[in-house]
């Protein structure tokens, strides 16, 4: 199947044309990205958002989308939320989306594929475009990690328990599957502990440079009874360094040594949205063209090592549209934990430079929901920085799955 689809890719492609040049083509039925944007990401249980449950979060972030984008609201057809921790989050969706200015014409749904939910809500809207169901829509991603987690409260049923070892896998805490990884593919400690602190010293640089002030809009909340405009991050912590980070205790001791709180992605309160449409439709209203949205994929692999699932998904991804992974100018890889990070960039052979070079999940906060749509606002500000072009996000997905999404960026 695989070497048939690249056939049929390369069969579509002009005499001299490369894989890389027919992607970049613009034409009218473009599915592209007018406006990203993303709140600042709050501690969860003791930061900014710590009193704004997941129905005010989204109720912020689309009230910001709509004055900020100045898209007629009436022409918005969809909005979906990606959210893993709240069964209520569709209500959440169709309530803030009203409260926020959208017509009863708009709709409103949730989809839940881990933390890749925020890119799946993406690609749910995208989807729905280019088959044409509607002309235009908003992928949110948005969680309270403050409300609670996604941890399991039972295990399951007998027939699914006593069926194979997969399926009992799923069953293993996040935390489990990180030792796991580690244990397997002999990432060592102190590897894992360079690996943050390094997230943390971009993360840092990148704050003090300014560099997310583009993609964060600020928000005015209450907290402890008192209006607060969060306008930066909490996660970056300045001055963290290898040396501090390896005094840190082991966060799982009942599965391992090497993943502790200082190498691990932190809890985390936020949301990103996304307006998509088609090119023509863009041209059509003067709305800014800030990428073209190429495509996702997603991929299984065993539970046990889920956090690998960016380097079963990229590759996928790369070989629908015939590339590889020189040919990608900047990833925004899922750093739930950094032994799955480190597997992943030597796996993939991902150039350093290229990966997370604004700090990822370990040093912002990896709010469950969002972090899926938070990549692609970041990349694409970071793409802009730079000037480059070709940009993957990817996720790692619990229960054993990864998600990878492609994108070009047309402000260089």
């Amino acid at each position: 199947m695989a070497t048939q689809r690249l056939s049929d890719f390369a069969a579509q492609l002009l005499p001299g044309q490369k894989p890389l040049d027919k992607i970049t083509q613009k034409n009218p039925d473009d599915i592209v990205i007018t406006f990203a944007t993303r709140t600042p990401l709050a501690k969860g249980r003791k930061g900014g958002l710590k009193d704004t449950p997941l129905d005010g979060i989204v109720f912020k972030i689309l009230e910001k989308t709509l004055q900020k984008s100045r898209i007629d609201p009436q022409l918005v057809e969809d909005v979906c939320l990606g959210n893993v921790s709240d069964a209520k989050a569709a209500y959440y969706c169709r309530a803030a989306l009203l409260a926020a200015g959208f017509p009863i014409t708009t709709a409103g749904s949730s989809v839940n594929r881990f933390c890749s939910s925020g890119l799946k809500a993406v690609q749910d809207i995208a989807n729905q475009i280019t088959t044409g169901s509607i002309e235009i829509g908003i992928a949110v991603g948005a969680e309270s990690m403050t409300a609670g987690g996604d941890r399991l409260t039972r295990p399951f049923v007998d027939d699914i328990m006593n069926a194979n070892q997969d399926a009992r896998d799923c069953m293993q805490p996040m935390g489990q599957t990180s030792e796991n990884v580690g244990k397997d593919f002999n990432i060592s400690r102190e590897q894992q502990d360079r690996y943050a602190a390094e997230s943390y010293r971009r993360a840092e640089v990148a704050q003090k440079a300014g560099w997310f002030d583009d993609e964060i809009t600020p928000i005015t909340v209450k907290l402890d009874g008192k209006d607060v405009t969060l306008t930066k991050d909490e996660g970056p912590r300045w001055g963290t360094t290898f040396e501090s980070l390896n005094k840190i205790r082991p966060a799982f001791p009942d599965y391992g040594d090497k993943s502790t709180g200082g190498n691990s992605s932190q809890v985390t309160d936020g949301a990103a949205a996304i307006l998509l449409m088609k090119r023509s439709k863009a041209l059509e209203l003067g709305q800014p063209i800030m990428a073209k949205f190429v495509g996702a994929t997603v991929a299984g692999l065993a539970p046990r090592i889920m956090g690998i699932g960016p380097s079963i998904a990229v590759p996928k991804l790369l070989s629908k549209f015939g590339l590889t992974v020189d040919d990608i100018d900047l990833f925004e890889l899922n750093e739930a934990f950094a032994s799955m990070a480190v597997y992943c960039k030597d796996t993939l052979k991902i150039d350093w430079q290229k990966m997370n070079p604004r700090g990822g999940a370990i040093a912002l906060g990896h709010p469950l929901g969002c972090t899926g749509a938070r990549q692609i606002v970041t990349g694409l500000s970071e793409a802009r920085r730079q000037k480059k072009k070709v940009l993957v996000t990817t996720m790692c997905i619990g229960t054993g799955q990864g998600m990878a999404g492609l994108l070009i960026n047309e402000q260089v």
